[in-house]
């Protein structure tokens, strides 16, 4: 027999949107250990940094001992964050602990110092759903409730910008952000997507707040932190939903790194997600970073690169190395959007022009060899 009981939130994490929790809930002590499931648990300490949760607004709210906060249970595998993972068995008293911003919960297993140790937090219970008008008996609430459903088909035709980068903080967002204000500027309707990493609305906030017409995470997928196995499916779910909102083209980021730990490579590796893939665009933080971002993506998936950007971009030193040592095009999001979009724009004219020849004759060449002609010009390169 369940054991419930009422518990007010003090915080509820953005993580847990899906299940569109209200500030009172029912808890109960039998608990599901897996992924997506949502927890209330009682801070237990205070913290001078990394103290914060986003809500499901959007806003960054402050954590503090004693707060009861709604979270969802999920893994982690940040090289400047935290790792953690889902405990084999959580039961009612537990301690465990706050992996990121957006509420992920589980087991921390590493700590990078710059953040400090996370928050810990006691097990109240399993927050419980009652999806059916006068249900009586509660069901353990996932994120994967009300969620886009995954797709195992890639249904939308709309191009795709991706923006990947060598490792987290290296600049997507910024870069994304950038890319989706200067095309909407441009007259045209973009759609924008947050592929892979762990769940948190502010880079998606941001792209809309640029002017984005819809967007769209893994987490709206029902996945609190994506992995291999699960990101092709989830993008593909993604893109099909996106696609109803009639966009001219999405502006896509790839969370963390391409050698990382959240599925990226899958999608990379993917013949129906890099068909519609119009340009690709690396975020590094320095030389070496743009070097082998350029031979993994020659070498493991057969893809060109559009443009680099990121911190090897602030200034000519990196911008030399990758114009003249590597042959690419290099413009800093922050400093030189412009230059960026307009490589962009090109890319897209390019693949218009591609995908228009493939459908009358079949493809002729690999998607790194066609992206490097010269485009026709058009609206979208203008």
């Amino acid at each position: 027999m369940v054991v419930t009981s009422r518990v007010r939130l003090n915080r509820i994490s953005s993580s847990t949107r899906n299940a569109a929790l209200p500030p009172e809930v029912i808890v109960g002590d039998q608990i599901v250990a897996a992924e997506g499931y949502v927890l209330a648990v009682r801070i237990l300490d205070d913290k001078a940094t990394y103290n914060t949760v986003e809500d499901t607004t959007g806003r960054m709210l402050s954590l503090r001992a004693g707060d009861i906060l709604a979270g969802t249970l999920g893994t982690r595998r940040a090289l400047r964050g935290y790792a953690g993972i889902v405990p084999t068995h959580i039961a009612v008293g537990d301690t465990i602990e706050v992996l990121n911003l957006g509420g992920i919960l589980g087991r921390c297993t590493s700590v990078n110092p710059e953040v400090g140790a996370p928050f810990k937090a006691e097990v109240l219970g399993a927050i419980l759903a009652f999806p059916e008008l006068g249900d009586r008996v509660g069901r353990p609430a996932h994120i994967r409730d009300r969620a886009v459903p995954p797709a195992d088909t890639l249904e939308s035709r709309i191009p795709v910008v991706y923006i990947a980068g060598t490792c987290m903080n290296a600049g997507k967002t910024v870069a994304a952000t950038e890319l989706v204000r200067g095309l909407a500027r441009g007259g045209l309707r973009v759609g924008a997507a947050k592929l892979t990493g762990v769940s948190l609305m502010r880079d998606a906030l941001s792209m809309l707040d640029a002017g984005a017409i819809a967007a769209l995470t893994f987490n709206d997928v029902g996945i609190a932190s994506t992995h291999a196995g699960v990101t092709v499916t989830t993008a593909k779910g993604i893109f099909n939903r996106l696609a109803a909102a009639k966009p001219d083209v999405i502006v896509a980021e790839l969370g963390d790194g391409i050698l990382g730990e959240y599925g990226v490579q899958d999608i990379l590796r993917d013949a129906e997600l890099m068909g519609v893939g119009a340009a690709y665009v690396m975020a590094a933080p320095d030389p070496v970073a743009c070097w082998g971002a350029a031979e993994l993506m020659r070498r493991e998936f057969d893809l060109p690169i559009t443009a680099i950007t990121g911190p090897a971009t602030d200034n000519e030193v990196g911008q030399v190395y990758v114009t003249a040592g590597l042959g690419l095009p290099a413009h800093n999001a922050r400093r030189d959007a412009a230059g960026l979009l307009a490589v962009v724009r090109k890319a897209l004219a390019a693949w218009r022009v591609e995908t228009d020849r493939a459908e009358r004759h079949g493809p002729t060449r690999s998607r790194s060899a066609a992206a490097t002609e010269t485009a026709v010009p058009s609206l979208l390169a203008q």
